[in-house]
């Protein structure tokens, strides 16, 4: 696990080598604007943004996909952390679209090539 304000694109796939193949599963505190990467699953990073003082209903859970870097595939917002009905999100996915550009802004601040 990996909290960082920057990383290339280079290390996401070796990241993703190592663990999927295909993507690097990442949580996103948007308040805070940091990225915990490189857990076995959302649930790991969230509880260490939790203890590192993170709020929980600023933490979201994505997948990155390296081979899609530059294309809207590269993020995927899927993670079963973001199932909050009382956040009015229901579903897996990230279904607030200010969400979505707030993880978008912040993950491009960070990846970079």
């Amino acid at each position: 696990m990996k909290i960082t304000k920057s990383i290339s694109v280079k290390e996401l796939k070796q990241m993703a080598e190592k663990m999927f193949g295909e993507l690097v599963k990442a949580d996103v505190d948007i308040e805070k604007r940091i990225v915990i990467l490189d857990m076995p699953m959302h649930y790991d990073g969230e509880q260490e943004l939790l203890r590192k003082g993170s709020m929980q209903k600023n933490v979201w859970g994505i997948n990155l996909h390296p081979d899609d870097y530059g294309t809207d595939n590269f993020i995927e917002f899927d993670s079963m952390i973001n199932i909050r009905p009382s956040q009015g999100n229901p579903s897996k996915d990230v279904l607030d679209e200010n969400i979505r550009n707030k993880i978008k802004d912040i993950v491009k601040e960070i990846v970079h090539e």
